[in-house]
């Protein structure tokens, strides 16, 4: 391999990583969110 398919793998492979997180933490949140019942949800108060 050449030194920029190692600069791609190192860079590529954490950001995409990071990304996938961020988009499961999101999805998570929104599925938790409309569990919570009107009443109890502060932050939109």
């Amino acid at each position: 391999m050449s030194d920029m398919s190692y600069m791609y793998l190192g860079w590529g492979v954490p950001l995409v990583t990071l990304a996938v997180y961020s988009a499961s933490l999101v999805v998570r949140g929104r599925a938790l969110s409309r569990k919570v019942p009107a009443e109890r949800r502060r932050w939109t108060s």
